[in-house]
């Protein structure tokens, strides 16, 4: 899944080649919006939400409405110059915009809707505090993720519902930078705002140029891009020493099961984890999921939504609801 600093690049990107600029052409390579026509329309700005981007367009008589598009696995924008050549295959293009200055192409975006400016909110309404954005409230974050204590705060941070622009390159960095095991409920993080604050911090050194690294000295400058450095704390470092305490990085995954049919005990989804091949309860969840994807019993015909997970198991003890 995107970033939110990926968004945020790909919006800055994208505000800077079509702000101002009247559409020539554009073309919507979706079903339900394939015979859309925006020539002559004007766009606005370009911004992002969470992982979603906002391409708002004025039309000739004041009309307003807003491309909504969010990149999901596989999604990009790109600009080029006026008919210039694509760099991916034309078959994935789901949105061509062309202006006198520049073409934008979104290739293979996981969503794409056009929608009235006035009813963004009905799109993206349900989304947290933007890590990124001018509506950041770390109180506020803080009250959605308490309002859900046992679920595993890796769970919790991926939820855009109660913070956006977190992904899990981020949750795994944040939560080794916190100390915090991924799979530890929310009521064992005794500071969420500190947590917050890493992942806000880490977010922010990335967005201008060059490779991402959560790898940050005192003064909050990036090292992880000089050469030979790792560029990542934990994530996709499993076996490699941890740059801490030198103890071997470990993985798993970390996810929330949804039942396919009413579970028979009537609970509801619950998260799980694994870890390496080896059962990890999530704690008070009741739920252990193994390396070969089986559930504890009672909890048949569960799909799950995983992510994989990087920890240090010496920095990150997995903690329990009451060890807060």
């Amino acid at each position: 899944m995107p970033e939110g600093d990926s968004v945020w690049r790909a919006a800055h990107q994208l505000h800077g080649a079509l702000a101002g600029q009247k559409l020539t052409a554009s073309d919507f390579r979706v079903p339900r919006f394939a015979t859309l026509n925006l020539r002559g329309w004007t766009v606005g700005e370009v911004v992002p939400r969470g992982k979603h981007l906002l391409m708002r367009l004025v039309g000739p008589g004041d009309e307003r409405l807003t491309i909504h598009s969010h990149l999901k696995m596989e999604g990009s924008w790109q600009v080029y110059p006026p008919g210039g050549r694509w760099r991916k295959p034309g078959f994935t293009a789901r949105c061509v915009l062309r202006t006198p200055v520049a073409d934008a192409v979104g290739f293979s975006l996981g969503l794409l809707e056009v929608i009235k400016t006035s009813e963004e909110d009905k799109a993206v309404g349900y989304l947290g505090p933007d890590l990124l954005g001018p509506d950041w409230d770390p109180e506020e974050a803080e009250r959605r993720m308490a309002s859900a204590p046992d679920v595993p705060i890796g769970v919790a941070l991926l939820d855009q519902r109660n913070l956006a622009g977190i992904g899990n390159i981020y949750r795994c960095e944040a939560c080794f930078l916190s100390g915090i095991h991924p799979a530890s409920p929310v009521s064992a993080v005794a500071d969420l705002p500190a947590l917050f604050a890493d992942a806000k911090q880490l977010l922010e050194a990335n967005l201008g140029p060059g490779r991402r690294t959560t790898v940050l000295n005192a003064r909050g400058t990036p090292v992880g891009r000089a050469a030979g450095r790792p560029g990542y704390w934990v994530y996709r470092r499993e076996h490699q020493p941890c740059l801490r305490c030198r103890t071997p990085i470990r993985h798993g995954v970390l996810g929330r099961a949804a039942p396919r049919r009413p579970v028979s005990h009537g609970a509801s989804p619950a998260p799980i984890s694994t870890s390496g091949g080896q059962g990890v309860s999530a704690p008070g969840t009741g739920m252990l999921a193994a390396g070969t994807g089986m559930l504890a019993a009672g909890t048949a015909e569960l799909v799950t939504e995983e992510r994989d997970i990087y920890f240090c198991p010496k920095c990150q003890p997995l903690l329990g609801a009451g060890d807060a």
